[in-house]
């Protein structure tokens, strides 16, 4: 018997509201779009939804510019894996914007991966406002 094909569909991206790793919901989108302002605490990223793949493990991937430690080392990418505990699964994968700002503008790649295979990725474009932009985002 043939094996399945999940079928995978990037339903939002952009920034979102704040995230909170223990509710059981994910995210509400606030704006779509892959050029996110370097601001503290903005959550971005990308909500997946995934069918037919109950029981399949998707790795994750978020390959940030080149951050740094508080001891000067570059960061890795962060990565992981879920197992999908459902045939209708929605899924979020993001990440928020921290002090210093300085070493968070650039290019973001998120990926999530099913054996072995990419089956869903964005990049975002971290950037760091000029106060003239600031103020124009703001109606002046």
């Amino acid at each position: 018997m043939a094996k399945r094909s999940p079928i995978v569909e990037i339903s939002s991206y952009g920034i979102y509201s704040q995230w909170d790793s223990k509710s059981k919901h994910l995210p509400k989108i606030q704006e779509f779009t892959t050029k996110v302002p370097a601001e503290v605490d903005i959550e971005f990223g990308f909500v997946v939804n995934i069918k037919k793949a109950k029981g399949a493990v998707i790795e994750y991937c978020i390959d940030h510019p080149g951050i740094t430690n508080k001891k000067g080392q570059l960061l890795e990418a962060f990565t992981g894996e879920l197992h999908i505990n459902s045939n209708d699964w929605d899924f979020y994968l993001g990440d928020t914007i921290w002090e210093p700002l300085d070493d968070k503008a650039g290019k973001w790649r998120m990926t999530l991966s099913l054996d072995s295979r990419v089956i869903a990725e964005k990049t975002f474009t971290v950037f760091l406002p000029d106060e003239a932009q600031f103020w124009k985002q703001r109606g002046f």
